[in-house]
């Protein structure tokens, strides 16, 4: 059933896109996808008709359903029937508001997802926000990764643009494959579109955590970028990206600016909430991997606190990462004793690689905890937390960390509206 949906999807998507001949910003990376998205569409709403895709609709049910504009109905035929109903509607009665620009999330699981995705939906931009082991699993080498999410990049059109991430070198060298025109952006020197200057709240005032900014540098033109609800490079490195596409669309450095004032990234990525007794989370539940965790981990080691305070990771597994799984739960675990974080608490089997981590580089083990399962570890920190304290959470969407994080925030009324995987499907 779920292939002949999935054929049906297809042949719809196709025939939509035929009629409507929208411009489609397509997006793939091992992390960050989802972030620059949101960015992306931030910033060309403003301007233009645009859509994107809601949820993680980034598969091939996902995206037909983002060109469609219809949710997933689960399992029900009959939403499953006016699913169709709409499409064929597209189709056969033209849309005035259809959007002339689609964003869409690619995401690859397997191979073959990619060439998949792309004969779909061809890009007309094409993204690549980085390239990591990610589903190292079920592509067996990180050449194997890159290669599949090249694709993306060779099937942009010639008369496109392929953005790529500069300070990732996977991601760097696929400009050599790009039939377009290449704009890379980053934090180094050498990139099109530079974050130059950054200043993270975190590093002044103790606790005054949320917001930085950056000085945007495109071709010697320089302009200021406030972003008050950001706290970590993923933000800056999502707004970069935006930025590429946006010129591409022909909006201004000013306007951009702007636009990305306003920027929020989805619930479950380095979202600040306040905790219990006057504590403080960064809420990075939605997935993880290494080079993820490393960079939330730097967030959390710059933080100032006070004297009496003190900095928790609450860490799960990090999934689907192959033969780099024990070196990578490893590197986590001694980059978080190097930052200088307090307190370590894992979860699961995996996470024990994190632990030995973190004691080979010279954490005592009486600041190391391990648990099962996340609710129980949430628990664990609730009864030790105390006021001044912040509190990291991230691990991989199978550990489910948001647990932990709804033990923990100030307001568990509000898990619905700020946390991820909240739905009925989820509750379990």
């Amino acid at each position: 059933m779920k292939k002949l949906l999935q054929l049906k999807l297809r042949f719809l998507s196709r025939l939509i896109l035929k009629k409507y001949r929208p411009e489609i910003v397509a997006i793939s990376g091992s992390i960050g996808k989802t972030s620059a998205k949101e960015a992306i569409f931030q910033v060309l709403s403003g301007r233009l008709a645009v859509r994107t895709s809601i949820k993680n609709y980034n598969n091939e049910i996902g995206v037909p359903l983002t060109i469609i504009g219809a949710e997933s109905p689960g399992s029900s035929f009959v939403g499953w029937l006016r699913v169709f109903g709409r499409a064929w509607l597209l189709y056969f009665r033209r849309d005035l508001s259809y959007p002339k620009i689609l964003i869409l999330e690619m995401g690859i699981d397997r191979p073959g997802d990619m060439d998949y995705l792309t004969r779909l939906a061809p890009p007309t931009v094409g993204v690549i926000t980085a390239v990591s082991y990610s589903h190292l699993e079920y592509f067996g080498s990180f050449q194997n990764i890159k290669k599949e999410k090249q694709i993306l990049i060779e099937r942009v059109a010639r008369k496109g643009l392929s953005i790529l991430n500069y300070d990732n070198e996977a991601a760097r060298s696929m400009a050599e494959v790009s039939p377009a025109r290449v704009l890379s952006f980053g934090l180094l020197p050498g990139a099109d579109i530079v974050a130059q200057d950054l200043h993270y709240r975190y590093q002044g005032a103790s606790y005054d955590i949320a917001g930085l900014n950056f000085k945007l540098n495109y071709e010697g033109n320089i302009v200021p970028v406030e972003m008050p609800n950001i706290i970590g490079e993923g933000g800056v490195y999502a707004a970069l990206a935006a930025t590429a596409v946006a010129l591409h669309f022909g909006l201004n450095l000013m306007e951009i600016a702007s636009a990305l004032r306003n920027l929020r990234l989805p619930a479950g990525r380095m979202q600040l909430l306040p905790g219990i007794k006057h504590t403080f989370l960064i809420d990075d539940s939605y997935n993880s991997s290494p080079e993820a965790c490393l960079s939330a981990l730097k967030v959390l080691g710059q933080i100032k606190i006070d004297g009496a305070a003190s900095k928790y990771a609450v860490l799960g597994d990090m999934l689907e990462i192959g033969a780099y799984s024990e070196e990578g739960h490893a590197l986590v675990g001694r980059t978080l004793f190097e930052q200088g974080i307090n307190y370590l608490v894992s979860v699961g089997e995996r996470s024990r690689d994190i632990d030995r981590g973190a004691k080979e580089a010279g954490m005592s083990s009486d600041f190391i905890f391990h648990f099962d399962d996340s609710a129980t570890a949430g628990r664990f920190v609730q009864e030790r937390l105390h006021e001044g304290d912040v509190v990291l959470i991230k691990g991989s969407q199978g550990t489910r960390m948001e647990r932990v994080t709804k033990e923990l925030m100030a307001e568990p009324d509000k898990a619905e509206e700020l946390l991820v995987r909240q739905g009925p499907g989820w509750q379990n």
